[in-house]
């Protein structure tokens, strides 16, 4: 079975925030060598994926630190802080490499790293999180923290590292001098501080392990290239491997929702499914194939107002079938979506 045209592991989820990633890619390719991020930073800042996450991020950190910006377009205080992060990476000059990430676009890297809010920035140095914090910060903290994260660097023998925490950091300050509120590690961000890898992001850690434990996980590299040439029990069965290993693994569990999705879908008609949930709007079997295209094309809340309508009618098994299609739909979007988080509250009034 081949995988349909409108579907990719990184894609399902949603089409249109990826489209709009893409189209600010293509422009900022365009800016003039000084113009922006894009531009003559030969790699200092780059832009890091789903895809790419694992070369990019993880194998580059066993050389360099590698700072992941965690943005979106529609938030303020994240257009507050990426210049700051990019002219730091500027001027440290290949010190440590800085990585942003659109959440929109990386729906797996955001249930990977459990964003809940943005901006988040974290600290990936030999292929663990080691320090991050949440929210916009004053240029001086920044600087601070960057000076503190290299030094763990140079502590670990990173090559990319050596003598250079202050200088790296673009600071004025020697190591080791930023006072306690330079810390966001210890202040409330994900991380626990400068060189303690985050909790969950250790080998073997289960459901809250890091990005690089679970993009290096060589199953999950299976199911990545399986689900690249269209082989959706390829992809299944190693998604079920990550599953085995760290039961309840978000991004393994987004994976495998995903591929259940495609097949389901590929062996529909399309148009007699629309027409069935159209003549029979109180049967969750046709509703539930109506869902599953709309979810394909990108069509995220009306699948879930679909599902939610049905439960709103239906009573007994009818309604449990529509509860239980509904459930199986929120696992293919990272846990705290606010789409999930909106239509989970609507099922728990319409249950309770």
């Amino acid at each position: 079975m081949q995988q349909p045209r409108t579907f990719s592991l990184q894609g399902a989820v949603d089409l249109g925030a990826r489209q709009a990633a893409v189209q600010r890619r293509q422009r900022a390719a365009e800016r003039p060598a000084d113009g922006g991020p894009a531009g003559a930073q030969g790699g200092i800042i780059i832009e890091a994926t789903d895809e790419t996450f694992n070369s990019d991020v993880v194998a580059r950190s066993r050389s360099v630190p590698v700072i992941l910006d965690l943005w979106a377009e529609w938030c303020g205080p994240c257009k507050q802080l990426g210049p700051i992060l990019e002219k730091l990476a500027t001027e440290a000059d290949g010190a440590w490499v800085l990585a942003k990430v659109d959440v929109d676009a990386n729906p797996q890297l955001s249930a990977a790293l459990q964003v809940q809010s943005i901006p988040m920035v974290v600290a990936v140095v030999g292929g663990q999180i080691v320090d991050g914090f949440l929210g916009a910060m004053p240029e001086e903290q920044v600087r601070s923290w960057l000076g503190q994260v290299m030094q763990v660097a140079e502590q670990l023998g990173l090559p990319g590292a050596n003598g250079g925490a202050a200088a790296a950091a673009g600071s004025q300050e020697p190591p080791g001098a930023a006072g306690p509120q330079a810390q966001p590690g210890r202040d409330g961000g994900p991380g626990d501080g400068p060189g303690r890898p985050r909790p969950g992001a250790g080998p073997g850690a289960g459901p809250g392990a890091g990005p690089g434990d679970a993009f290096g996980d060589p199953a999950f590299a299976e199911a990545q290239d399986a689900m690249e040439r269209g082989d959706l029990d390829a992809a299944a069965t190693a998604f079920e491997k990550v599953l085995a290993a760290s039961p309840g693994h978000p991004v393994a569990t987004m994976g495998l929702g995903q591929v259940s999705l495609i097949r389901r879908v590929s062996g529909y008609d399309q148009a007699s499914a629309r027409k069935a949930a159209g003549e029979r709007p109180d049967d969750p079997e046709a509703q539930a194939r109506a869902a599953d295209i709309d979810l394909a094309m990108g069509r995220v809340d009306a699948a879930f107002d679909r599902m939610l309508d049905t439960i709103r009618r239906t009573a007994g098994a009818d309604r449990d079938k529509a509860r239980v299609h509904l459930l199986g739909l929120f696992e293919i979007f990272p846990p705290r979506d606010p789409r999930v988080t909106r239509a989970r509250s609507t099922l728990s009034s319409l249950l309770f």
